[in-house]
């Protein structure tokens, strides 16, 4: 009887770390074990990865490991974690496994590409289903992270990017506004990401308050102070259906659309776009509103084009784990 073989991967963030074992059973993986660490526990990754194969090595057909942060010829000094990692050293700790560093939003697109569709939303359905090409990969969350699977005319490969730091770009007198308000704010330059984030949610709310937009719904203020901003404004537009979070999350959906068209545009996404990130699939009442697409199709002549994209919204938080795991198998 033939040995199994199996695929390690991880997720490894700021806060969290997930390691995942998985099964190969001809092209498919099936999960065997999945365990989640806080990941300042841990002096080293090495140290945190013993904890997971304490009772033992399996045996390994490759290890991808996807990372908070750039990965440099197989290397990666994470972003908020004291940790050096490196293909090589993780692969003498494999036993000669073969090992792959990704950037975590190269892991979150490859993913997408083995999501089933019970864990997609489906913003705008593609006027050419299943043609093939280029596809973007746009997720706010904490920041805002930015990705492409550029398509060879076979494959899928996943290219990382830092196109959420890139500037902001206003279209409207508002957005206008809004940017001369965050200039002040920042003293300085204004990121996509500054405002495509959480704190950007928080942002828009506060700078909307200030323009009179409507009156502070009771309460809220206080809401603001004592938790996450960011929830509450998104709670009090979807709960409660307050005019003034209801226009700031209008707004933001209407930004994050417009950007996730740039990023649509700039790589000729033929294959369509994917939403990642924590804002998205905790707001699907206010997405569904139509600011998003507004937004996304608002580009001039190129509105037909932007029409005949797909545009699906990830819901599974796991997702980068899965694109992990997936891309081992390719190594």
């Amino acid at each position: 009887m033939a040995e199994t073989d199996y695929i390690l991967a991880g997720d490894i963030g700021g806060t969290k770390t997930i390691l995942g074992l998985f099964s190969v059973d001809g092209g498919r993986l099936e999960p065997e074990r999945q365990e989640t660490f806080v990941s300042g526990d841990s002096p080293t990754f090495d140290a945190l990865l013993d904890r997971f194969l304490a009772s033992g090595m399996p045996r390994l057909r490759g290890a991808c490991f996807d990372v908070a942060g750039p990965v440099l010829d197989g290397e990666c000094r994470t972003t908020n974690l004291p940790w050096h990692l490196s293909e090589s050293r993780l692969q003498k700790r494999l036993d000669g496994s073969s090992v792959r560093l990704l950037n975590d939003l190269e892991a979150t697109s490859f993913g997408m590409l083995h999501l089933p569709s019970t864990e997609l939303l489906e913003l705008q359905s593609p006027t050419r289903v299943g043609r093939r090409g280029n596809v973007a990969v746009v997720a706010a969350g904490t920041g805002l992270g930015e990705a492409y699977l550029y398509w060879d005319g076979r494959h899928h490969h996943p290219m990382a990017s830092e196109g959420g730091h890139a500037d902001f770009a206003p279209r409207t007198d508002l957005e206008v506004d809004l940017l001369v308000h965050l200039r002040e704010q920042l003293h300085g330059r204004v990121s996509s990401e500054r405002i495509l984030s959480g704190q950007g949610i928080h942002e828009i709310y506060q700078f909307l308050r200030m323009r009179g937009v409507a009156e502070e719904p009771a309460g809220l203020a206080e809401r603001l102070a004592a938790g996450d901003p960011a929830a509450a404004v998104s709670e009090a537009a979807q709960q409660d259906g307050d005019p003034l979070p209801l226009a700031a999350m209008d707004l933001f959906f209407e930004l994050y659309g417009a950007e996730a068209g740039n990023v649509a545009l700039r790589g000729l996404t033929h294959g369509g776009v994917f939403i990642g990130g924590g804002i998205a699939p905790k707001n699907v009442p206010v997405l569904q509103r139509g600011a998003f697409l507004r937004g996304f199709r608002s580009k001039g002549r190129f509105a037909e084009f932007m029409k005949s994209l797909g545009v699906w919204v990830s819901l599974n938080p796991e997702t980068a784990l899965l694109g992990a795991a997936n891309y081992a198998l390719r190594i």
